[in-house]
């Protein structure tokens, strides 16, 4: 199976996670990764697999023959191989709200994690990658001045923090306001009265991040800072 870019027609091969990930998604959810060369969203839907695998009918005109030029050359093109679902660590106390915040996260073609303490989730923190981090001010049982793993994502190097998309959820914040969400070191603040609504907030809100930040963290780590 291999999937074109629909930005620079790149050809990328799929990983085994990438297509069992396709094969769970329900109708009319997507699931967005990031194009190796242009790092631009991919956007693949439950179809995607369908369409790459449909065979030619006898009354397609076949194919030219391949270009066999890197036989003199010696060198070729592979496919690239693109692996990773972008992971959402969600910190947030089991029941209604994480299953609205869970559903939301994975329509926009994120993968779930969760965690049970600061602990863990700092753990998890140093081993995996995580596009975004969504944490509630009453995961930990006390204010979020005094959350260890809110204290430990405000220590965080910028050379790792830049890249994750920090969301804070609680009954205290006045949801898009971008001050407050720049006052608690996040990306993003909600108030409990609209996490029904997360799903159409996200699909504002971190376009809206990638449109400011997006060719910056590109230009960042294509040089390794």
């Amino acid at each position: 199976m291999t999937i074109i870019c629909q930005n620079c027609s790149k050809k990328l091969k799929p990983s085994s996670k990438i297509i069992k990930g396709i094969e769970r998604l329900a109708p009319g959810r997507t699931l967005r990764l990031p194009c190796p060369q242009c790092k631009e969203p991919i956007i693949l839907d439950s179809n995607s697999l369908k369409s790459s695998s449909k065979q030619p009918t006898s009354s397609v005109k076949p194919p030219p023959p391949p270009d066999i030029t890197w036989l003199k050359e010696g060198t070729f093109e592979e496919e690239e191989v693109i692996e990773d679902i972008p992971q959402t660590l969600i910190l947030v106390p089991p029941g209604r709200e994480r299953d609205i915040i869970t559903k939301a996260i994975e329509s926009i073609g994120y993968q779930a994690s969760f965690a049970d303490s600061d602990e863990e989730a700092m753990e998890k923190m140093q081993f995996e990658n995580f596009a975004s981090v969504i944490l509630h001010t009453e995961f930990s049982g006390e204010s979020l001045e005094k959350s260890t793993f809110h204290t430990f994502m405000r220590n965080m190097s910028m050379l790792k923090r830049r890249f994750i998309f920090y969301i804070l959820i609680g009954p205290d914040f006045s949801t898009l306001y971008d001050l407050e969400a720049l006052a608690r070191s996040a990306n993003l603040v909600v108030n409990d009265r609209e996490v029904p609504e997360l799903l159409t907030i996200l699909r504002k809100a971190i376009p809206r991040y990638e449109e400011l930040f997006g060719s910056l963290m590109a230009e960042i780590s294509a040089y390794g800072g």
